[in-house]
């Protein structure tokens, strides 16, 4: 079958028929191995059948790649239920079942900027690659084989975006290991499946003409402190030049801004006004010109804030979830400021969230972040932290950073560089849409045309994205195969994020897990040897089998089994008594300060119900949450 023959499917959990008989709710599913709360899963294979006995002639198709969890198992048999409520439906032949020990799952990033991933057939072809020394070479020949006889190649990843917080699939991955290249760089080799085409129907891709509804939309976060206001002026002054030349034309109805203001912390200041305010978002409904009179009421504060930095991570929280992006496939947040953010453990933030978790929410809602750093003499001592943290908050692929420092931080010098940033995203849209508008100023400058660059990778991006909404993009058709999480082109750039799907329960237990170690923490700081008494303590009051936890060795024996054999360093999964002591206090004091700030990430992901999905999509089936590794403790 040629390659482009392919349709490309989603991996879809079907609702299993519940047998007539009698069921035991007191009943439930076996343990894995060796674990106490984990219960043994399967994902059936094409062609399985659902019996009323072991060994019964009669039996009834179950659509492939249903997730079921397992009963009892008997000669050669397995007993399945798609709840752990205790409901049974039926047998199943073992050798019809695939066991998936981790709810772990693949989630393609955003293709923009790298190479599509290939599924490969089996597990010796993909070591050899990784193992290349001239591996892009070889990769570009292999992925030029897809479609052919006898190619190692059974597919390849969609050339749209497939938006798992929009579009939830499975992508199982039934196991993970890390390898190492020669030149240092990571690579996780993963065994994965996913469904056929003969399972449903596949939607058409998104016809190109449907760019003509794209839509773009940049929100500014700016801050309004006292030293801003010929910034706020050149800000605003860039998106009335940008207005004027959309005038009456073709445009007009698929671009408009929006503006967040920001602070700091007004409880010892009330004369800052506000920590954070909501300008104007963008409204479709409304002419693009409609913002205007809104952006002509910012104006920097009076009086000074009581430290350098300030509560831009609350401005951008505000940008995130109070702003209305469903009408836009283009998502532009921009952040100005000439300080640092609030970091999470400062008392004075309003959101105690961190620069990871911020961007972890933008990135759930398809956000691009940006920030444009003044380097103003005023804040020296300031740039280098606030550089790290923006730097990292703006990591988009690909693209790279999309940090823009404005050396000295004059009015001229951040007009020019607002100015070629906003030029380059109402282009992108413009381009997107198919009708471009002259009178925009080109690209001119090395510093211009680097930003248009980049801001043409995020654009295609945001594109792919879209068109793979439109069209419904899915999975590859791929039974069982073999790939890797990063870009075989350039192994730094991430092709594949793996994920774990949480209970409610789960992350409801994790967070309770978190609090009594930050509480065990905070509780020894005056005596450090005493942090592991105190975990011991905690944990064996409420735990079903307090005698392994009366004599717990590591923090990771405190967390849920489900974290266990994960393919992620962590620090706090490993930490025994011995480490501990041995970090020294501001160690400590850094590593309980990253637990809060866990904390408060689970917390707003509870909090998000759009974004739990079912394995099968039927209200109220247990709801999962797909955590990126990255996010676990």
């Amino acid at each position: 079958m040629a390659m482009t023959s392919r349709r490309l499917v989603l991996l879809a959990t079907v609702a299993l028929p519940i047998a007539a008989q009698a069921q035991r709710p007191a009943r439930q599913p076996l343990l894995i191995p060796g674990k106490t709360t984990l219960f043994q899963r399967v994902i059936l294979r094409p062609g399985a059948t659902l019996h009323a006995q072991p060994g019964a002639p009669q039996g009834t198709p179950i659509a492939g790649f249903t997730v079921a969890h397992v009963y009892a198992r008997r000669d050669g048999w397995i007993e399945i239920g798609r709840d752990a409520d205790g409901r049974t439906e039926g047998w199943v032949r073992d050798d019809r079942a695939i066991d998936w020990r981790h709810t772990m799952i693949g989630a393609f990033t955003n293709p923009a900027g790298r190479e599509r991933t290939m599924f490969l057939r089996d597990e010796p072809a993909l070591r050899e690659l990784l193992a290349a020394p001239d591996m892009e070479q070889q990769a570009t020949a292999l992925r030029a084989s897809a479609g052919q006889a006898g190619s190692p190649v059974v597919a390849l990843e969609p050339e749209t975006f497939v938006d798992i917080q929009r579009n939830f699939y499975l992508l199982p991955i039934l196991g993970a290991e890390t390898i190492q290249r020669r030149d240092g760089t990571q690579m996780r080799a993963l065994e994965v499946i996913s469904a056929p085409a003969e399972l449903r129907q596949a939607p058409q891709q998104a016809d190109p003409a449907r760019l003509r509804d794209f839509r773009g939309a940049v929100v500014f976060v700016i801050d309004s402190t006292i030293s801003m206001q010929a910034h706020i002026d050149a800000t605003r002054e860039a998106i009335r030049r940008i207005i004027a030349r959309i005038g009456d034309t073709a445009v007009r109805d698929n671009f408009r801004f929006g503006m967040v203001a920001y602070r700091a912390d007004i409880s010892s200041r009330p004369q800052l006004e506000y920590v954070t305010r909501l300008v104007a978002s963008p409204d479709l409904s409304q002419p693009p010109a409609a913002i205007l009179p809104a952006l002509a009421t910012v104006r920097a504060a009076t009086v000074p804030t009581e430290r350098f930095d300030e509560d831009a991570i609350a401005g951008l929280r505000v940008a995130i979830d109070q702003v209305d992006w469903s009408g836009f496939g283009g998502r532009y947040v921009v952040l100005i400021t000439d300080a640092g953010a609030l970091d999470a453990t400062d008392p004075k933030s309003q959101t105690r969230l961190g620069i990871a978790e911020i961007k972890a929410l933008a990135e759930a809602r398809g956000i691009a972040l940006f920030a444009i750093h003044l380097l103003t003499p005023e804040g020296r001592a300031n740039h280098a932290h606030a550089r790290a943290q923006y730097t990292e908050l703006t990591r988009a692929g690909a693209a790279g950073s999309l940090y823009f420092p404005v050396e000295g931080g004059t009015p001229p010098a951040f007009g020019q560089v607002v100015n070629n940033l906003t030029n380059a995203l109402f282009r992108s849209v413009a381009d997107t849409v198919g009708r471009p508008i002259g009178g925009v100023e080109p690209a001119r400058t090395p510093a211009a045309e680097r930003i248009a660059q980049q801001v043409q990778i995020v654009s295609t991006a945001m594109r792919l994205a879209y068109l793979g909404r439109e069209g419904g993009t899915t999975a590859p058709d791929v039974v069982r195969s073999f790939t890797t999480d990063r870009d075989l082109r350039d192994p730094t750039v991430a092709a594949l994020d793996v994920r774990v799907l949480l209970t409610r329960n789960q992350l409801s237990d994790l967070s309770q897990a978190l609090t009594r170690i930050l509480d065990a923490g905070l509780a020894g700081r005056s005596d450090p040897r005493s942090f592991f008494g105190q975990l011991r303590a905690a944990f064996a009051a409420t735990a079903r089998d307090p005698a392994r936890l009366g004599n717990l060795a590591r923090v990771g024996q405190a967390l849920g089994e489900y974290l266990d054999g994960l393919p992620y360093q962590s620090q706090v999964m490993e930490l025994s008594e011995q480490e501990w002591l041995a970090m020294g206090a501001a160690a400590q004091r850094e590593l309980i300060n990253g637990i809060e700030t866990k904390l408060r990430l689970y917390q707003e992901f509870a909090a998000r119900p759009d974004l739990w999905v079912t394995l099968d999509g039927r209200p109220g089936g247990e709801a999962f949450f797909p955590v990126p590794l990255e996010q676990l403790p």
